[in-house]
């Protein structure tokens, strides 16, 4: 007769969930404090509940979820989606979250063009003289 799972180790359920790519990614997550349930930073290997919220940080986004089911395995992604409900102020956010990034400038975007072969060049010499003199105490 199989027994239905009522809890299972935090780490395994977000490995389970697809959170994590690896067990040892979501045990390190945990144990890094970018994991949270029900509001009390925890320990990798805490029990995890139906109904219990858990709150991930993964880079920059923040995914609030509530428990709404157990896995010890990790499944199809179809599977994983079905073990946690977003909540709506948790989707809302992540959502403008990457619209912000979305619409951000990338990084280097305000340097302007890339130097001509010439302008390099004088770059170099300039460099070049303010090590000379550097060097040289003047």
């Amino acid at each position: 007769m199989a027994r239905r799972m009522e809890q299972t180790r935090i780490d395994k359920w977000l490995w389970a969930a697809r959170f994590y790519k690896t067990r040892s990614a979501a045990t390190d997550a945990v144990a890094g404090g970018r994991v949270h349930l029900n509001g009390a930073r925890v320990k990798p290997s805490k029990e995890v509940r139906v109904a219990d919220t858990v709150e991930v940080q993964i880079g920059t986004l923040t995914w609030k979820v509530v428990v709404a089911g157990i896995a010890e395995r990790r499944g199809p992604a179809t599977v994983a989606a079905t073990l946690y409900d977003e909540t709506a102020e948790s989707a809302a956010a992540r959502e403008q979250h990457i619209l912000e990034r979305r619409l951000a400038k990338p990084p280097g975007a305000d340097l302007g063009a890339r130097p001509t072969k010439q302008a390099r060049r004088r770059m170099d010499a300039l460099r070049g003289a303010e090590k000379r003199r550097r060097r040289d105490g003047t």
